[in-house]
């Protein structure tokens, strides 16, 4: 039987945190999960003879929630926390709580190295994580590991994953009833985000057609990519200088029309995830015109991520993982916020306004050392894609909570 008391928080969207606790009651450690909305009652089910007794729902307010999920892990002798994100208002209180119970806090996200990884890190990721930005230490400790391997692969469909939301969603509003006091951490609402993923899902034809036209502007010139991240993403909201993804936006645009040589195009590309109203066609345009770039500055609406940084000569973004995408093809990255791989030698040491004209490609060696230290201590290979993606996940998680600490960086 084990000796550990594991509370779940909110996890990803689908059956990932559901199928991991199954997985650690099965070996015997006790589970627990609060359910903060219906979405989250639906992706962590009450079935009967589940080894998910210990579910409860929070029916109070914010401001009741960081004294009742203290009192619940006094209650139940919780010595690990887990939950996807460590900046909602919710988890960010109960990470405090933990903390100063001396419980373990485990905090998945998406993964640092893109596709096929996750990340499970202790304490916090990116501005909040734990792993050094010392190039040095990342080659000490790579050194006494040994050489990555293949990589994984893990099946992934997007259909997949939108289902997984679009039924959290649509459970988080039927249940709105039973917890009328819950506040999303996210930016945008419900019934606001379905109606910009409905108007998308009927524009993919127009957006294939504008993808198309705005590519033939570009492909085979010069030109730098900026693909956009999410303005309900607290690695945005928390570890960078701005307030949103516009703001952002405009802050690269000016530098790029001051600095950037003549001939260079910059082409910023739509999240896959976006389903906001939000009309950045229209906004590229606006800033295209007002900075005198219209000839050189792009929007696709589509188009495959990988494929658009890989080609090139340099990325900028504020903090997305998209940033080891190009890394891992050599293109030189510029970060604007906090990032757990902005390690000197690894991204563009200058500010933007340099980066146009003379981009700094990452160390080769160095690079390499910082992605096995990472698959080592902090990475997970799997996806929520796929119930095969979500099997990788379980077990690499599952064995990654209940291992040692790792060792120190000596």
């Amino acid at each position: 039987m084990g000796d550990r008391s594991f509370l779940f928080l909110q996890g990803p969207h689908g059956a990932f945190f559901f199928r991991l606790g199954q997985a650690l009651a099965g070996e015997g450690h006790a589970v627990h999960r609060v359910n903060l909305n219906g979405g989250d009652r639906h992706d962590w089910p009450a079935r009967e003879g589940a080894n998910n007794a210990a579910t409860t729902d929070h029916r109070g307010t914010l401001s009741d929630w960081p004294d009742a999920v203290d009192a619940l892990m006094a209650e139940r002798g919780v010595t690990d926390l887990v939950l996807f994100g460590d900046c909602r208002p919710y988890h960010a209180a109960a990470h405090r709580a933990a903390t100063a119970r001396g419980a373990r806090v485990h905090v998945v996200e998406e993964g640092y190295i893109r596709p096929d990884y996750m990340t499970v890190e202790r304490d916090g990721v990116n501005g909040h994580s734990r792993l050094p930005r010392d190039p040095d230490a990342y080659r000490r400790a790579a050194a006494r590991l040994p050489p990555e391997g293949e990589p994984p692969f893990v099946p992934s469909s997007f259909d997949y994953r939108a289902r997984q939301t679009f039924r959290h969603g649509l459970a988080a509003l039927a249940g709105r009833w039973r917890f009328p006091h819950y506040r999303g951490h996210r930016t945008v609402a419900a019934p606001a985000e379905a109606l910009g993923w409905a108007l998308r899902w009927l524009g993919r034809g127009i957006a294939r057609r504008r993808t198309e036209q705005a590519s033939a502007k570009f492909v085979g010139r010069p030109y730098f990519a900026l693909p956009l991240q999410l303005d309900t993403d607290y690695q945005l909201r928390v570890h960078a200088p701005f307030n949103t993804v516009e703001e952002a936006l405009a802050h690269a645009v000016a530098s790029f029309a001051a600095h950037a040589p003549a001939d260079t195009h910059l082409v910023v590309k739509r999240h896959p995830l976006d389903g906001s109203l939000t009309n950045w066609a229209t906004i590229v345009a606006h800033l295209g015109r007002d900075h005198g770039v219209a000839d050189r500055l792009h929007y696709l609406p589509g188009r495959d991520t990988s494929w658009l940084v890989s080609e090139a000569r340099g990325v900028v973004t504020v903090n997305s993982t998209v940033g080891t995408l190009a890394l891992n093809a050599g293109v030189p990255v510029c970060v604007l916020g906090e990032a757990v791989y902005a390690v000197p030698g690894i991204v563009h040491p200058g500010p933007l306004d340099g980066f146009w004209a003379a981009p700094q490609a990452p160390d080769p060696d160095l690079y390499q050392a910082f992605r096995r230290v990472l698959l080592d201590r902090v990475l997970v290979a799997g996806g929520y894609g796929s119930d095969e993606g979500i099997a990788m996940l379980v077990d690499g998680t599952r064995d990654r909570l209940l291992r040692p600490e790792d060792p120190a960086w000596d």
